[in-house]
């Protein structure tokens, strides 16, 4: 059987913008990831990394979070904080433009507690993951947290969409998990870069859905 250009053109083209995963999405098998939510990335005007569609989009990750803890899912945070006196970070990191060289030498007391947004605040047991770098699987222990909780499932909200959010959707799925993404309770600090990621997340590494669609999924 032949394939015309014309048609694996279209094929492709479909799956980007309309594709969805087959995977069914069960409560028992789930767990919420919130990725980065911040004070660095979320706290208005604070630090150059500040996203504002992040503070924006608080409020719909806070009812996912609330919806996932009436549901029984458990919610796992992570956040970017001074380990290991920074000497575990990927050692071309301090040599990228998204450094913000621009804005002059780092605060102090940036990234240094990893502090999650007040709205946000994790209850006394839920995991925190301090991570190094932008997937939250790269040298942490969550795999091993989600297998002991029996997960296979993740379901991500957070920021960046395309740096941490989506670097974490590709190593869950490389590591054999399904990847749940989040269209509206994920947000970076450009438009046109969420809509892209959402595109490749949808047609290769991900089921990409509303919050309210994954909040009607888990409270079934």
């Amino acid at each position: 059987m032949a394939f015309s250009e014309e048609q694996v053109r279209a094929w492709a083209r479909d799956a980007y913008e309309r594709g969805e995963a087959s995977f069914e999405v069960r409560r028992e098998r789930c767990a919420l990831l919130v990725i980065d939510m911040q004070d660095e990335f979320v706290k208005p005007g604070w630090t150059p990394y500040w996203v504002p569609e992040a503070t924006r989009r608080v409020p719909a990750v806070r009812a996912l979070v609330d919806c996932c803890r009436r549901s029984s899912v458990p919610v796992l945070f992570t956040v970017f904080s001074a380990t290991h006196g920074f000497l575990d970070r990927p050692a071309s990191g301090a040599s990228m433009p998204n450094r913000h060289p621009q804005a002059g030498a780092p605060h102090d007391e940036w990234f240094r507690d990893g502090r999650i947004w007040p709205d946000l605040a994790p209850l006394p047991g839920e995991v925190v993951i301090h991570k190094p770098s932008y997937g939250a699987f790269y040298d942490t222990p969550l795999q091993s947290i989600l297998r002991n909780l029996g997960r296979d499932t993740v379901l991500i909200c957070g920021t960046l969409s395309n740096y941490c959010c989506g670097t974490t959707a590709r190593q869950a799925y490389e590591r054999g998990f399904q990847v749940v993404f989040g269209s509206d309770v994920t947000a970076t600090d450009d438009d046109a870069m969420h809509e892209a990621e959402l595109r490749v997340l949808r047609r290769g590494f991900a089921r990409v859905a509303t919050g309210a669609q994954i909040a009607a999924w888990i409270s079934r």
